[in-house]
């Protein structure tokens, strides 16, 4: 037996399957879904524990994306890994405002959003956010006229290395990443509360750039 084997007597072929399976996906994967590729009687719920613990130290986590498993780059060394690119993109003021309150106040409708904002919101930017993975219909509320209610996705909580909602940072935590404007207005849109912001006049112009995954650590 090999060294890098004697600990425990290595690991089992199942923990060597769920390994397997959570590099070569490239989506998080449920414990569900990873069970059923393991043998008969072998569940992966114990097996995701002991792998989450045996990564702690390394340079990679196994992490949660709400029920979801996937390796990803360990915080504290990702500024190694960061890769300058020639064009810096992001979201325009519009998709941003727009996606922190969807991600503060979910499910809300497009009036609500409209309500918060005090501006018309755009067919461009919910589909620039809706092509971008992070946001998806969550049904439609129960009042006459039935509106269609929106929510974030778990490609969104990817992106942005929450393993839930109840992982978003605050407003001020935000602002000071430099990922919201430093303006008062903008503290209360995303509260909820009305704003007077002149500049909020301005009609959502649909275009949409995306936030590079390194900005938004």
């Amino acid at each position: 037996m090999s060294s890098d084997q004697t600990e425990n007597s290595g690991p089992s072929r199942a923990e060597r399957i769920v390994e397997a399976l959570l590099f070569a996906s490239k989506d998080p994967l449920s414990a569900a879904e990873i069970s059923e590729r393991l043998p008969d009687g072998v569940t992966a719920e114990p097996i995701l524990a002991a792998l989450q613990k045996r990564y702690a130290d390394r340079g990679i986590h196994l992490v949660t994306v709400k029920d979801r498993w996937a390796f990803r780059t360990a915080p504290d060394i990702g500024e190694a890994l960061r890769i300058e690119v020639a064009v810096r993109r992001k979201l325009s003021r519009a998709a941003l405002e727009t996606l922190s309150i969807i991600a503060y106040h979910e499910p809300v409708t497009r009036a609500d959003i409209e309500e918060i904002r005090g501006v018309a919101v755009s067919k461009g930017t919910l589909d620039a956010l809706l092509e971008a993975g992070w946001i998806q219909p969550r049904g439609r509320r129960q009042v006459p006229g039935r509106p269609l209610t929106w929510g974030t996705t778990e490609a969104f909580l990817d992106h942005f290395g929450l393993s839930s909602l109840a992982d978003l940072p605050g407003l001020e935590e935000l602002k000071a990443a430099g990922m919201l404007d430093k303006r008062p207005g903008l503290t209360s849109i995303a509260m909820g509360d009305d704003s007077d912001d002149e500049d909020d006049n301005e009609e959502d112009d649909g275009q949409f750039e995306l936030l590079d995954a390194e900005d938004g650590a």
